[in-house]
């Protein structure tokens, strides 16, 4: 290789090597840019999972004061309960239940009707409330001796859902217009969860 050869030969690789450098420099700042895009990404998702479980929120309150009144009524004409507690959360040690409305009956019956409303019921939801029925006197010891009954309302459930719901034994209300009805066969019998 002469001289004159080898000369352009450097100067094209130094041509070569400061293209390379700007092409670098050039994916370096597109790389920052989309850092950048997928940071603000990131935080507009968290924003909108926020959002979406405000909604939730409220959604599920919104269920519940809609059936409240229904529920009333369902616990004292199905159950004659004389006495309805609404509560949200109680607390015994570390642990926790919440359950949507307590119906009480202390006359001869000694009825107790533990009620919850889902917005959406899925099992998830009805394994949950059985759970909560079956700690149920340990939260609320001043019913004990009562015969204890469950109440499911749900806004939306899929027709599998309301069989095994009706299945454990859980009385299920169904929204129709703008009130809860129970939705029961005729040879219903709700379960006794206090045994």
């Amino acid at each position: 290789m002469t001289d004159k050869q080898l000369k352009e030969l450097v100067a094209s690789l130094a041509v070569a090597q400061k293209e390379t450098d700007r092409q670098m420099k050039e994916t370096d700042r597109q790389m920052k840019a989309t850092d950048r895009q997928l940071k603000q990404t990131d935080l507009q998702i968290k924003e909108l999972g926020k959002q979406i479980g405000g909604l939730g929120n409220k959604f599920g309150d919104f269920a519940e004061g809609m059936a409240r009144p229904s529920l009333m009524e369902i616990l004292s004409k199905r159950f004659g309960v004389e006495q309805i507690i609404e509560t949200r959360r109680v607390r015994k040690g570390d642990d926790e239940i919440e359950i949507d409305l307590i119906g009480a009956s202390n006359g001869e019956a000694k009825t107790v009707v533990a009620a919850e409303v889902k917005s959406v019921l899925n099992q998830r939801e009805l394994e949950k409330f059985i759970r909560n029925l079956g700690r149920f006197f340990e939260f609320f010891p001043q019913f004990r001796g009562y015969k204890l009954y469950g109440v499911l309302a749900a806004v939306e459930s899929s027709k599998e859902m309301d069989e095994a719901t009706l299945a454990r034994g859980i009385c299920l209300a169904r929204m129709h217009g703008e009130v809860f009805r129970l939705k029961l066969p005729a040879r219903f019998r709700p379960k006794d969860f206090s045994a």
